[in-house]
C-alpha cells in the first residue's frame, strides 16, 4: 500500500481534466454556434473564414453603393423625363405657331410658354441627390473643345462639295429635281436667335450653300471642313467618328468649338417659282442630324460607383448638361428661341427636334446604367449568399454533433468523478491496520 503517491488517484484526476477540457470546448461551440470559435480550434480554417468574412462584408458594402447610385440615377432620369415632356409640348406649340392660322397675338402667347418652359428645363437640370447637382453638366466626363458636326445621310454617296444643287440626288439615286429657278430657303438658330435667308439655286454648289449660311449674319460653318466621305470628325474624347454604315455622307462642321459655336437647328427648304415647297428635295436636304455634339473644355467630373469588392473595378458614368442653353433652346442671356414669326416657329421645330435627340440619348444612357446596376446588385447579392454558405460550412458548428459530444464528455466526467470517490473510499481500509 502506497500512501505518499497514489498513482491510481492521479491517473483518474488526469482523465477528469481531459474530459473537463473537452466538455468546456463543446460548451463553447454550443454557446457560440461555431465549430472554429478561436484560432486554436483550427488555425487554417480560422484564416480562411476571416478572409471570407471580409469579402462578404465588402460585397455587402458594394451592393449598398450600387443601390444608392441606382437611386441617384432614378432622380436624374426623372429630371430628364420631365424635360422630354416639356419638349413634346413645345414641339406641338411650335407647329401651331408655324401655321398662318395663328395671329401675331397667338404667337406672342405661345412665346410666353417657350419663355416659361425654358426656365423650367433649367430647374429640371438643377435636380440634386445628396446635395449633388445631376443634370447641369457637373457630372460630365472630360472633354476637349469640340465643334458641332451635322451630318446628312439622305443624299447620294456620290455627293461632293462641288456638286450642283440641281444635280443632287437622294440615297437611292433618284434626283431631287431642283431647278435653277427654284429658291433655296435657309434658317438656323444660334444663341437663341433665329437667322434666315433665301437665294436662287442657279448653278450653286453644296459648298456655296455653306457660304450662304455664313453670309446670313456671322460665320456659322467652317467651309474647309465640309466632309463628303465616311469620316465625320473627331469627338470630345479624341476618337474619330465615322458614319454607321461606313458610306459617304455630307457633314457640316461649326466654325467655332463649344456651345458658343453650336447651332440649335438648321432648316433648308426648296420652293419652286410658284412658291410651292418641293417636299422631296426639302425632306432630303433637311435631314441633317447632330453626329458630334459640341463640348466646351472640361476636366473629368464623371462619377464613380464602387460596385465591386476589388479596387478599380467599379462603374464610371457621366451625365451631360441638360440645361436649356446646352439643349439650344435659350441663348446665353436666358432668352428663349423666338416663335413670334412663322419663320421663327419653323426654325424652332428643328431646334426642338435636336434637343429631343440629346435628351432621349441622355435618358437611354441613364436607363442603360440603371439596368446594369440592377444586374450588379443581383450578382453581388448572389456572390455574398454563396460565400456565406461556404463560410458557414467551414466555421459553423454542427449543433447535433456538438450536443452528442457534450453529453458523452459529461457522462464520462461524472463517471471519472465517481471512480475517484470510490478509489478514495477504498483506500481507507489501511486504517484498520493501525487500530489492530
Amino acid at each position: 500500500m502506497m500512501i505518499s503517491n497514489s498513482v491510481m488517484s492521479t491517473n483518474i484526476l488526469n482523465i477528469m481534466d481531459k474530459h473537463q477540457f473537452k466538455l468546456s470546448k463543446h460548451m463553447h461551440h454550443l454557446a457560440t454556434g461555431q465549430r472554429v470559435a478561436s484560432v486554436a480550434d483550427d488555425p487554417s480554417g480560422w484564416a480562411i473564414g476571416q478572409r471570407m468574412d471580409v469579402r462578404i462584408r465588402s460585397l455587402d458594402a458594394s451592393s449598398r453603393n450600387a443601390q444608392f447610385s441606382l437611386s441617384m440615377l432614378k432622380v436624374a432620369e426623372g429630371g430628364v423625363s420631365s424635360t422630354i415632356d416639356i419638349l413634346r409640348n413645345l414641339k406641338e406649340k411650335a407647329i401651331e405657331a408655324a401655321s398662318d392660322t395663328c395671329t401675331d397675338t397667338d404667337r406672342r402667347t405661345i412665346q410666353k410658354l417657350f419663355d416659361q418652359f425654358g426656365d423650367q428645363i433649367n430647374d429640371n437640370a438643377s435636380v440634386t441627390y445628396n446635395g449633388k447637382l445631376l443634370l447641369d453638366g457637373s457630372m460630365a466626363s472630360a472633354a476637349e473643345p469640340t465643334a458641332q458636326v451635322l451630318t446628312n445621310q439622305s443624299l447620294a454617296t456620290t455627293t461632293t462639295a462641288s456638286t450642283k444643287l440641281t444635280d443632287l440626288k437622294r440615297r437611292d439615286g433618284s434626283s431631287l429635281n431642283i431647278q435653277e429657278g427654284d429658291t433655296v430657303n435657309l434658317s438656323y438658330i444660334k444663341d437663341g436667335k433665329t437667322y434666315s435667308a433665301s437665294y436662287q439655286a442657279g448653278t450653286t454648289t453644296l459648298a456655296d450653300m455653306l457660304t450662304q449660311f455664313n453670309a446670313i449674319d456671322q460665320s456659322v460653318f467652317d467651309p474647309s471642313k465640309l466632309q463628303t466621305d465616311s469620316t465625320i470628325g473627331v469627338d470630345a474624347h479624341g476618337e474619330t467618328v465615322h458614319t454607321a454604315d461606313e458610306q459617304n455622307a455630307v457633314s457640316f462642321t461649326a466654325a467655332a468649338t463649344g456651345l458658343d459655336g453650336a447651332v440649335a437647328g438648321i432648316t433648308i427648304s426648296i420652293t419652286d417659282t410658284k412658291g410651292q415647297v418641293k417636299k422631296t428635295a426639302t425632306t432630303a436636304l433637311n435631314d441633317f442630324k447632330e453626329s458630334i455634339a459640341p463640348r466646351d473644355q472640361q476636366g473629368d467630373s464623371s462619377f464613380y460607383i464602387a460596385s465591386s469588392a476589388d479596387a478599380n473595378r467599379g462603374i464610371r458614368g457621366s451625365i451631360d448638361d441638360m440645361s436649356s442653353y446646352a439643349l439650344g433652346l435659350t441663348g446665353k442671356n436666358g432668352h428663349a428661341i423666338d416663335v413670334t414669326t412663322q419663320k421663327g416657329a419653323n426654325a424652332a421645330m428643328s431646334a426642338i427636334d435636336r434637343a429631343l435627340e440629346r435628351a432621349l440619348d441622355q435618358q437611354t444612357t441613364i436607363g442603360a446604367m440603371s439596368m446594369r446596376l440592377e444586374y450588379t446588385i443581383s450578382n453581388l447579392t448572389t456572390e455574398s449568399e454563396n460565400l456565406t454558405a461556404a463560410m458557414s460550412t467551414i466555421l459553423d458548428a454542427n449543433m447535433a454533433k456538438e450536443m452528442t459530444e457534450f453529453t458523452k464528455e459529461n457522462i464520462l466526467l461524472q463517471a471519472a468523478q465517481a471512480m475517484l470517490a470510490q478509489n478514495n473510499h477504498s483506500a481507507g481500509w489501511f486504517l484498520s491496520l493501525l487500530q489492530g
